[in-house]
């Protein structure tokens, strides 16, 4: 990150006196004597990075009777330069094993790089330069994954850089977690006292796993936050985690299942628990969230469909009424023709005479 500080290790030969370090491109030089303790290594030190130092660096070293080739060279990247991108994992960040998944690094540059990583892992970023228009109007990069496995759980960051300079980097992107289930024997999940519950009481859901995992994750389908998760000390089967929701509003209702890991390997998830649908009654949304459940749909979803019900009936009504108007005014104008027709016939008779 830019600011911080770097260290580039150089290792060469024990007859090494001197080593040379080089930015590829530029006329920096930088020398430093190899240590006598160690003389075939030598460290070259930066102590706040900026972008100057970003680039490519090869290095050599001399001996008293030679002078030694350059080495392979090494990409000094500096990140925090430029806003930072987003990062979002579609259809879910919670993968079956087996299955694929999209992640999609969302820019505000319109040409350029984008870098995705992953922490920790041993292979190199994965970049795209090909974008298109995101809902939001932004460059977007996606890049799939899949079918994906245990080894694919885990923290993604992405980063941009522009076209102009590929070792300045932007800010990393928040986290993005990549967890994977399938991998355990999938545990049972009940409610407490029950599943229907009155406004603002309180319920307990209770995951049970069979198997010795000390970790219990609880997530509510379509949600947006997070999942609740407990660590268990107790590792006395069967194992037990109760997550308690109060005091119960609209937000809570709806369907939950939950899942079991090993603390040390947190992104590798058991099969999901059945499905427990929570529903609430007693308060002031009631009886539009009972009607909604009814019909299998949540309650906003059942609102939005009874205002478009509304909305077409209304515009039926005002549809008939400019008819019915229309058919008033045509018998009308018929009328008035009727009864004109009489007079004009009379008048001709008269000038007969």
């Amino acid at each position: 990150p830019k600011g911080s500080p770097v260290t580039l290790w150089c290792q060469g030969s024990p007859q090494a006196d001197v080593y040379r370090l080089y930015k590829v491109g530029d006329s920096g030089l930088w020398e430093d004597e190899a240590t006598q303790d160690s003389r075939n290594t030598a460290r070259f030190h930066f102590e706040s990075l900026s972008s100057r130092h970003a680039g490519r660096y090869q290095f050599t070293y001399q001996s008293r009777n030679s002078s030694s080739r350059r080495s392979d060279p090494l990409a000094l990247v500096v990140t925090g330069l430029y806003t930072a991108p987003s990062l979002s994992a579609h259809p879910n960040p919670v993968v079956a094993s087996g299955g694929n998944v999209s992640l999609s690094c969302s820019s505000q540059f319109w040409s350029g790089t984008l870098y995705l990583l992953k922490e920790g892992g041993a292979e190199p970023p994965r970049r795209s330069t090909w974008r298109k228009f995101g809902n939001s109007g932004r460059r977007e990069a996606l890049f799939p994954l899949g079918p994906v496995n245990a080894s694919h759980g885990g923290t993604y960051r992405c980063y941009d850089s522009p076209s102009s300079d590929p070792y300045l980097w932007s800010q990393p992107s928040d986290p993005l977690h990549l967890q994977v289930t399938g991998m355990y024997q999938k545990p049972s999940l009940s409610a407490h006292p029950g599943t229907s519950v009155s406004w603002g009481e309180n319920v307990t859901l209770q995951c049970l796993s069979e198997i010795v995992l000390d970790t219990f994750h609880l997530f509510k389908e379509g949600s947006l936050a997070p999942a609740q998760n407990l660590r268990l000390q107790d590792m006395v089967a069967p194992l037990q985690a109760n997550f308690t929701l109060s005091p119960m509003t609209s937000a809570h209702h709806g369907t939950y299942r939950c899942y079991t890991s090993q603390s040390t390997s947190p992104y590798v998830l058991s099969n999901p628990s059945d499905p427990l649908q929570l529903l609430i009654s007693g308060g002031s949304e009631d009886g539009l969230m009972e009607s909604g459940l009814q019909r299998g749909l949540p309650w906003y979803l059942s609102l939005l469909i009874g205002v478009s019900v509304a909305f077409v009936l209304l515009l039926l009504l005002l549809l008939f009424l400019l008819i019915r108007q229309r058919q008033r005014q045509r018998g009308q104008d018929t009328h008035r023709k009727s009864a004109a027709a009489p007079s004009v016939a009379k008048d001709r008779g008269q000038q007969k005479r």
